[in-house]
């Protein structure tokens, strides 16, 4: 499997993964004034941010966060289209992207000011190791507040999108 079909799958798993999120988030919404709820949507703000910077960066465009986090909570139904759209725009670059566009270094600046440089491929990489552990830390906080948080493994996501990759597993059982 070549590193741009590995990136695509990853980036299919992480709209799969972040729609799980978000459907339990919104399941449970009438929380959504308690302090835990609060933070899982900042926390997840956050890495959504992170989305949109490194989205700038891999087109080399300007973008005007000046820090990954917002001065007031985000309003959750917003912030989920938002993050919905983006995930299908990650979805798209890596469909149009050439093999050859991955290992091109690309020099941006962070938040903070300091210079980086990274090649798209270490950009997408990081993305999905970046949002998968937000959406970790997001599904503990699901746990506390109501026992159980949406599934969040590539396997499942593979099972699930390819079911004949289950032949032969017993009903009802998970593979991590």
């Amino acid at each position: 499997m070549s590193a741009k079909m590995l990136l695509a799958s990853l980036f299919e798993y992480k709209t799969w993964a972040d729609e799980n999120l978000i459907r339990g988030l919104l399941e449970n919404e009438s929380l959504a004034h308690d302090f835990k709820y609060q933070t899982a949507t900042r926390i997840f703000e956050h890495a959504h941010i992170v989305d949109c910077l490194f989205q700038a960066h891999l087109q080399r465009k300007n973008h005007s966060y000046s820090r990954t986090e917002s001065d007031e909570p985000p309003d959750p139904k917003v912030l989920f289209e938002s993050i919905r759209n983006l995930d299908r725009w990650y979805v798209h670059y890596l469909a149009n992207l050439d093999e050859a566009d991955l290992s091109e270094a690309i020099t941006f600046s962070f938040t903070d000011g300091t210079t980086g440089t990274m090649t798209r491929e270490e950009m997408l990489g990081h993305l999905i190791a970046h949002g998968g552990y937000h959406r970790g830390e997001v599904g503990q906080i699901l746990t506390q507040l109501t026992g159980s948080s949406p599934r969040d493994t590539f396997t499942g996501f593979l099972h699930e999108v390819e079911p004949q990759r289950s032949v032969g597993e017993s009903p009802g059982k998970h593979r991590n």
